[in-house]
């Protein structure tokens, strides 16, 4: 089928948003209040990974915090007022270059004058047996949102980079002791994560090993991990694990038409637009410093704008 004919049967909007988290969520919500046809193509539900956490205190405006199936679902619905339309999708290749901008789903063709790419990035997993089952559950990745949790208790963080390591300082502010385990006999993460770390007093060290167990009865009581010099095995109980070795950013389908860094996210500057015209990236699939929801939050916001400024730049 050409292209011509692909599009003359495929449904148009002047944005495509490629995610539903909290960044195309924002994006959908403006760019339909200026006034733009707007679709969100989304696999799962709405929120994304925000979905996931049990409770989200360091989001503004809810001083008793929101779990985070309402507070995506609350964005979902303001975005749905304004005249944004979502689609339950699984998108299965994308043509950025062309024009307009061609999306393929398992739902059909959308064709887009510009497109936000927010399909964020998922934590990578220990790959243990049950452990999907105790997320949330005293098993985490992230120490920003959820450590609050765990004030006077004991936790495990797992991974050695500079995320892992400043995960285990702010940990250590909040828990009784910090179990730090890494696969490695040193940390990966840079001299000022390492000497914070070594002066903490609460903060113990599991060098070349792995957690090979979740310890749990209805809920997690602990890690058994494996010396891997040794082949000694050690029961750890805790209270909660947090999980860091890195994210993978979901821009698989991306490759070849957005510059990506060395990590695979989409590279946008502030603006958030990318190396291909009319195209922008917004939230955690983006390379920056922070993610959180809140800069996700600001980054749908500024890709509408800016989704905005070109069309009329284009169309004016």
């Amino acid at each position: 089928m050409s292209a011509q004919s692909t599009n003359a049967i495929a449904k148009h909007f002047d944005m495509v948003i490629l995610g539903g988290g909290p960044a195309g969520l924002t994006a959908a919500l403006y760019a339909a209040r200026a006034g733009f046809s707007v679709v969100v193509l989304e696999q799962l539900s709405a929120g994304g990974q925000m979905a996931l956490s049990h409770q989200i205190d360091n989001y503004p405006g809810f001083e008793n915090g929101i779990d985070g199936v309402t507070l995506s679902q609350k964005m979902e619905a303001q975005a749905l007022h304004f005249g944004a339309l979502t689609k339950r999708a699984e998108v299965q290749s994308v043509d950025l270059m062309s024009d307009p901008k061609v999306i393929r789903t398992s739902e059909g063709v959308y064709c887009g004058k510009t497109v936000v790419v927010a399909t964020g990035a998922v934590p990578r997993a220990l790959g243990l047996p049950e452990e999907q089952a105790f997320i949330g559950r005293g098993l985490h990745y992230c120490a920003a949102c959820d450590g609050m949790f765990y004030r006077g208790k004991t936790v495990v963080v797992v991974g050695g980079g500079n995320s892992a390591a400043a995960d285990a300082l702010l940990l250590s502010r909040i828990a009784e002791k910090v179990i730090l385990v890494h696969r490695r006999d040193t940390l990966r993460a840079e001299n000022i994560y390492r000497e914070s770390l070594q002066n903490a007093e609460n903060v113990e060290f599991r060098w070349n090993s792995e957690v090979r167990q979740l310890l749990h009865g209805d809920a997690l009581t602990g890690v058994r991990i494996r010396d891997k010099l040794s082949g000694l095995e050690e029961e750890i109980p805790c209270d909660g694990v947090f999980v860091s070795i890195g994210r993978r950013p979901a821009t698989e389908l991306l490759e070849g038409q957005l510059k990506l860094d060395d990590s695979k996210y989409v590279i946008a500057d502030e603006s958030t637009a990318t190396n291909i015209p009319g195209v922008f990236a917004a939230g955690d699939v983006r390379a920056k410093g922070v993610r959180q929801i809140v800069t996700a939050v600001a980054d749908g916001a500024v890709a509408a704008h800016m989704a905005e400024s070109w069309l009329a730049d284009r169309e004016g």
